[in-house]
């Protein structure tokens, strides 16, 4: 739950009351009624808590019906002279606008000071992806060391005598294989619970963003490695507190964003010849493969939950072999 800021706690080089209210009550709609994530949420107070600092440090900390077009014109300035990356600015004039949207239709402004403003390009940088033949080294091979899997194999001899650490080895496979066989958001594979999986069709039900929810398939390498985990490891680690949870940690509770992350870093490490660095590069790889392989792009955009299909677009700049290929057939003189 989104807490609203103290008034009493405010520091003088922090945005006031005054900004900082209507900026909770803004976060609250956003998780309640829009269903934002917490890193979503955490995004916007960030952004937000940055213009109402400068408010209160260079414009005299205005009343939000005091604040103008020319106000938001000296913080992005500011931003500019900070140095600022487009990325960043861009992000940052889009929670504005979005706020200020959200204030007007409230009748909390009578005007909104942030219509006119322009955000920039964002830059738009190619994904790392990685090649068939490391994806297939990378699911056939043990993941590198974590701190779950580390700690378990100090408690015994070495990983073949000890059930733990051989529960954790299947679990960090069951999320490399579903990371690639899904293209799963991390945050989207750790939600998923042992009744959101049909073995009979191979489909998992995922609650994706903005609590959209969407049927996505899998394959036999992953069926096999699932059914394994389910049958033979997850009760080693799984206590009463893991409820339905398909993935669990070395404590026994659900498995957190935080871990599986490391799992999959950890992974991409230990092959030594891609600059790929976290979940996130299966997501793009294997919308990029899907792509080479013919998949239509409204499928891979249905496939990976993207609302726009302009996301979706971005892998077709990295399909690399799929353009080769194209001319090759096309081109009089390739």
């Amino acid at each position: 739950m989104v807490m609203k800021h103290d008034p009493a706690s405010k520091r003088s080089t922090g945005p006031s009351a005054k900004f900082s209210e209507p900026v909770a009550d803004y976060l609250e709609y956003l998780q309640r009624e829009r269903g934002r994530s917490e890193n979503t949420l955490r995004a916007y107070d960030v952004d937000l808590r940055n213009l109402g600092q400068f408010l209160n440090e260079h414009a005299g900390d205005p009343a939000l019906k005091q604040i103008s077009v020319q106000m938001l014109r000296d913080w992005l300035a500011y931003l500019h002279e900070s140095a600022v990356s487009r990325t960043t600015l861009a992000r940052r004039i889009s929670a504005v606008k979005n706020f200020f949207a959200w204030a007007l239709k409230n009748h909390l402004v009578e005007n909104d000071p942030a219509l006119r403003l322009a955000a920039p390009k964002k830059e738009r940088r190619l994904p790392h992806i990685l090649q068939p033949s490391q994806i297939d080294r990378l699911l056939s091979e043990h993941a590198g060391p974590t701190e779950e899997n580390e700690a378990a194999r100090q408690k015994g001899d070495g990983i073949d005598q000890d059930p733990k650490a051989r529960a954790i080895q299947c679990r960090d496979r069951v999320i490399a294989e579903l990371l690639y066989a899904s293209g799963l958001r991390i945050s989207e594979l750790v939600a998923l619970d042992l009744s959101d999986i049909d073995f009979e069709r191979r489909t998992l039900r995922v609650l994706g963003k903005g609590n959209k929810e969407r049927m996505v398939p899998f394959g036999k390498p992953a069926e096999r490695v699932i059914i394994e985990w389910i049958r033979s490891y997850r009760r080693v680690v799984a206590a009463e507190q893991a409820g339905d949870a398909l993935l669990v940690g070395v404590r026994g509770s659900r498995l957190n964003v935080r871990q599986a992350r490391e799992v999959i870093a950890s992974a991409l490490r230990s092959l030594g010849d891609t600059s790929a660095s976290g979940p996130h590069a299966l997501r793009h790889t294997v919308a990029t493969h899907l792509l080479d392989g013919g998949a239509d792009l409204r499928a891979v955009q249905e496939f990976l939950g993207h609302a726009s299909l302009a996301t979706t677009q971005l892998y077709t700049h990295v399909s690399v072999d799929r353009l080769r290929q194209s001319y090759r057939q096309a081109h009089p003189r390739a």
